[in-house]
C-alpha cells in the first residue's frame, strides 16, 4: 500500500487527508494539534508521532501550512522534510505562499534529489471535505503525473501550470480576480437595494445579463438568492476574509515583484483591510457586503 506523510490538519487538511485515506492510502497524519491529530484518526489515518515518524518511510509528502515560514520550516533543516524522507519520495505542497518562497523551497527541494511540486487550490473547506477542489500546481511535468492519483483523489480539477511557483501564480492571480468581482457585486446589490430593487429581482436579471459572475451566481453575498451562499447562514466562513486578504496581499506582493499595475487587486486588498481592522476578519469574505454597507456589529 502506498504511504502518504500529511502535514497540517487544520480546516482544510483535515478533509484532504480524509478523502486520501478513503482512497484506500496508508495517511500518516501529523500536526502540532493533538486535537488536528485526533480528527484526522477519526478519518481513518494513522497518527505519527512526530515528523521524522510521518515522513520517514512515506512514498509522498503532502502539506498544507498557514505560511511561507511554516513551509520553509517543515522542508528545510537539519529535522526537516529534506533530510528525513526516503529517496525518491514525492514532495507535494498545497499551501498557498509567496510565489518566490514556493520557488525557493522547490530549488532546495530538486538540489536535495526531490521531485517537488507548489500545489495550491481553491474549493474552500467544502470542497476539501466533499474531494471537489481545484488544484494549480506548479513544477516538472515528470512530478506532476506522479502526483496525479494523488491529486485526483482530493479534487475535481488538476492543472499544471507549468514550471516551479507558477501553481501559486495562478492562486493568487484567480483570488485577486475573486475579491475584485466580489466587492463589485456586493456594490451591485448594495446599490441595487438603495434603488427600490430587491435582491431576488436583481438576481434574477444579472444573473442572465453581462453583469454576472461567480460570486453572484455560486457565492451571492445578498441574502436570499442562493441558499447555499454563506450570507444566508450570518455569514459564517466558507472561505474567510482573513484568507481572501492574505491572498490579496500575495497578490500585491507578486505585482510589486513583476512590477505589474494591479490598481483594482490594491483596492481590493486595501477594503479587506478595513475587513480585519474592523474584527471581523473571521466571517465569510462575501461579509464585505456588510462592510461596504456600514452594517458590521
Amino acid at each position: 500500500m502506498t504511504t502518504i506523510a500529511f502535514i497540517g490538519l487544520g480546516n482544510m487538511g483535515i478533509g484532504m487527508a480524509s478523502n486520501l485515506a478513503k482512497s484506500r492510502y496508508d495517511v500518516r497524519a501529523f500536526d502540532l494539534s493533538a486535537e488536528a491529530v485526533a480528527n484526522a484518526i477519526k478519518a481513518g489515518c494513522v497518527a505519527a508521532a512526530d515528523l521524522a515518524d510521518a515522513v520517514g518511510t512515506a512514498d509522498a509528502v503532502i502539506s498544507m501550512l498557514p505560511a511561507g515560514k511554516h513551509v520553509k520550516a517543515v522542508y528545510q533543516g537539519d529535522d526537516g522534510v529534506f533530510a528525513l524522507a526516503k529517496s525518491g519520495a514525492l514532495l507535494i505542497d498545497c499551501s498557498t505562499i509567496d510565489v518566490s518562497e514556493a520557488r525557493e523551497v522547490i530549488r532546495a527541494a530538486k538540489d536535495a534529489g526531490f521531485d517537488m511540486l507548489d500545489a495550491p487550490v481553491s474549493g474552500g473547506v467544502g470542497g476539501a471535505e466533499a474531494g471537489t477542489l481545484t488544484f494549480m500546481c506548479g513544477g516538472s511535468k515528470d512530478a506532476f503525473q506522479r502526483a496525479r492519483p494523488y491529486l485526483d483523489a482530493m479534487g475535481k480539477n488538476v492543472f499544471h501550470a507549468g514550471e516551479a511557483g507558477n501553481g501559486q501564480v495562478a492562486k493568487v492571480c484567480n483570488n485577486m480576480l475573486l475579491g475584485i468581482h466580489m466587492i463589485g457585486t456586493c456594490e451591485a446589490f448594495n446599490l441595487a437595494e438603495k434603488l427600490g430593487l430587491d435582491a431576488q429581482t436583481f438576481f434574477d436579471i444579472s444573473s442572465t445579463a453581462s453583469g454576472q459572475n461567480w460570486s453572484m451566481t455560486s457565492y451571492c453575498p445578498a441574502p436570499g438568492p442562493v441558499p447555499s451562499a454563506p450570507s444566508n447562514r450570518d455569514y459564517r466562513a466558507g472561505f474567510a476574509a482573513a484568507m481572501m486578504l492574505k491572498d490579496l496581499r500575495l497578490a500585491k506582493a507578486a505585482a510589486e515583484q513583476a512590477e505589474a499595475s494591479t490598481p483594482l487587486g490594491q483596492h481590493a486588498e486595501e477594503i479587506y483591510t478595513q475587513m480585519e481592522a474592523s474584527g471581523h476578519a473571521d466571517l465569510d469574505f462575501s461579509a464585505v457586503m456588510k462592510l461596504l454597507k456600514g452594517t458590521l456589529q
